[in-house]
């Protein structure tokens, strides 16, 4: 727990020229009695391609603290232009307060600042050396960015632990024993589902060699039992007599092999109808 909250800061001359001071009005609270004074310094960061432009406009020590709220006006002087890029001075730039406690930051408060002409007609065509004079700044007061900072204060008990609480209690339990026991349980299920698979499987296969067994014994039986099929007749050296086959069995199959080609030709005929306009299905088109 931070002793010190900052409760408030106003900017109370704003806008400005961007040569007039800095003037702020800094509300704070104490909870204990402090040791030694807080450091209240304000920065102006010149450019955001390097932090070597940043200058510390002043810097303030504040003490003795009386326990309780506490109010004073932090006059910081204008940053220098000749430390500041010239594309650098007009645009949009930030400025930082922050407090320390015997050199250690606990607060820091940003806020953006935008520097422009006071004319129209130098904003809409700025010369190309910025003429100081003419700028005013604008800080952007009602939208700081605040960050505190765990800090140690005067006693050893208000310090922010450098490293996680011991916990006793979970060095005394084995972790094997806990992770370990979930991990064979797992294990556990897992064989017993690939044992259950594997009996179903034997079982699938027994009965599937059952029923191949039945099926080849009345394919036999089948063979068995049927009349003897009708040979064609061979002639004396063994080879079928194609020339004796009679004229009328020659008509027969060749009006056969007609019809049934004409036939076809229907079914190719039917085959051949668009199908998309018999089964095309009935849907609506969402139009983006």
């Amino acid at each position: 727990m931070s002793v010190v909250s900052l409760l408030g800061v106003n900017i109370m001359n704003n806008p400005a020229k961007f040569t007039d001071n800095y003037e702020l009005e800094i509300t704070f609270e104490c909870l204990e009695q402090l040791e030694k004074d807080l450091e209240w310094k304000l920065t102006y960061v010149g450019s955001a391609t390097s932090d070597q432009y940043d200058q510390e406009l002043d810097s303030l020590l504040v003490g003795p603290i009386p326990v309780g709220v506490n109010k004073f006006i932090f006059e910081a002087d204008a940053p220098k232009t000749n430390r500041i890029p010239d594309a650098d001075i007009l645009g949009v730039t930030v400025i930082l307060l922050t407090c320390s406690y015997d050199g250690r930051e606990f607060v820091r408060v940003g806020y953006y600042v935008n520097n422009e002409y006071e004319s129209d007609e130098l904003n809409a065509d700025p010369p190309s050396r910025p003429i100081v004079e003419k700028i005013r700044r604008n800080v952007l007061a009602d939208k700081p960015r605040v960050t505190r900072f765990a800090i140690k204060w005067d006693s050893e008990a208000s310090a922010p632990p450098e490293f996680p609480p011991e916990q006793p209690e979970a060095d005394l339990q084995n972790d094997e024993e806990e992770y370990g026991a979930e991990e064979l349980e797992e294990e556990v299920e897992e064989e017993g589902e690939a044992e259950a698979a594997a009996e179903t499987a034997g079982e699938g296969s027994a009965a599937a060699a059952a029923a191949a067994a039945d099926g080849d014994a009345e394919m036999a039986g089948v063979e068995e039992a049927g009349e003897p099929v009708a040979e064609d007749e061979m002639s004396e050296d063994g080879s079928v007599d194609l020339e004796n086959e009679s004229e009328d069995e020659l008509e027969e199959e060749g009006e056969g092999e007609g019809e049934a080609a004409e036939g076809g030709d229907d079914a190719m005929e039917l085959d051949e109808k668009p199908a998309g306009d018999a089964a095309k299905p009935q849907q609506e088109v969402m139009v983006h």
